[in-house]
C-alpha cells in the first residue's frame, strides 16, 4: 500500500471514529501532497505522480511547520494552540521514519566534517549538503544546521 493510499485509509478511519485532530491533520497532509502533485504535473506532464519518498518530504515539511508553530505559540503564551500543534505533530510523526538521537546526528556530522576536511565556517555549505543527504528524513534540518555551526565555529 502506498503512502497516499495509507493516508486515504487513515482519513476514512478518522472520519468514522470522529477523531477531529487526526482528520484535520491527515487532510492537511493530503492537501499539501495534492499541491505538490499539481506542481510536479505542471513540470513533468499530466501522468506524473508522487512517490512515497516525495510524500514523506511533504509530511516532513508539515512536521517542521508544526515545530515552528509550537515555538512561536510558546513564545506568545498560547498554550492552547501549543497543545493543538503538538497533537498534530504526534500524528505526523507516525508516518515519518524514526528520528535519530542528538548523539547519533552529532556522530554523523562529525564524520562528514572529517571526510570533507572542513575546518571553518566557509565550508559550512559543503558539510550541510553532505550531512543532509545522509540524514534525509532522519533529523531536523535546523538541528543539523545548529550542530554544524557549533562544530565549525561559525
Amino acid at each position: 500500500m502506498s503512502l497516499l493510499e495509507q493516508l486515504d485509509s487513515d482519513l476514512k478511519a478518522a472520519l468514522l471514529a470522529h477523531d477531529e485532530v487526526r482528520k484535520r491533520t491527515v487532510r492537511s497532509v493530503k492537501t499539501a501532497a495534492t499541491n505538490a502533485m499539481i506542481e510536479k504535473r505542471t513540470t513533468e506532464g499530466l501522468s506524473a505522480s508522487l512517490s512515497d519518498e516525495e510524500v514523506l518530504k511533504v509530511i516532513a515539511r508539515q512536521a517542521s511547520q508544526r515545530r515552528d508553530s509550537i515555538a512561536e505559540f510558546s513564545k506568545a503564551g498560547r498554550m492552547d494552540l501549543v497543545a493543538q500543534e503538538e497533537a498534530e505533530l504526534a500524528i505526523l510523526q507516525e508516518y515519518l521514519p524514526k528520528q535519530l538521537s542528538p548523539d547519533e546526528v552529532s556522530a554523523i556530522v562529525q564524520q562528514v566534517i572529517a571526510e570533507t576536511g572542513a575546518s571553518s565556517a566557509k565550508d559550512m555549505g559543503l558539510v550541510m549538503r553532505t550531512a543532509m543527504a545522509r540524514l534525509q528524513g532522519l533529523a531536523d534540518g535546523k538541528q543539523v544546521n545548529q550542530l554544524v555551526r557549533d562544530l565549525l565555529g561559525a
